[in-house]
């Protein structure tokens, strides 16, 4: 295993904080969506494929500090703890600008055929992208 994480920058936006000037709770999920975008958008490049139709079964996030608007760009690391037939985890972890952990998210994303709309088995560009980021020691 190469133990790969991937990591990208997401600029707070004016409109992502509330009323207390914390970035809000939903906007995580975007930052760690956009995040998991770039991630398959570049991996899959490497594979010569676009990436694939996959839906979110479920998604467990854990808020540890405060993000502000003065707290970006945040980084977003995304890496693959787990590989199954058709189903994989993803663990993304949220940074600010001084490398303080302000949430981590764990999503398990399932291969989608949408023609059928039922799980599909991986591909074996996707088995490979997944596996290059498989880690041994989940950050966090």
């Amino acid at each position: 295993m190469t133990n790969q994480i991937f990591s990208c920058e997401i600029q707070v936006r004016w409109a992502d904080s509330d009323r207390l000037g914390h970035v809000n709770n939903v906007r995580y999920v975007e930052y760690m969506q956009e995040a998991r975008i770039l991630f398959f958008t570049h991996e899959m490049e490497i594979e010569g494929e676009r990436p694939h139709a996959m839906v979110v079964r479920k998604m467990d996030i854990e808020y540890l500090r405060p993000a502000t608007d003065s707290s970006g760009p945040l980084s977003v690391e995304v890496s693959v703890l787990h590989l199954g037939r058709s189903s994989y985890t993803m663990r993304h972890v949220v940074k600010d600008r001084n490398g303080e952990v302000c949430a981590s998210g764990d999503a398990i994303l399932v291969a989608f055929d949408p023609q059928s709309e039922k799980s599909r088995p991986l591909s074996d560009a996707e088995r490979a992208m997944l596996t290059r980021n498989l880690v041994t020691e989940p950050p966090l």
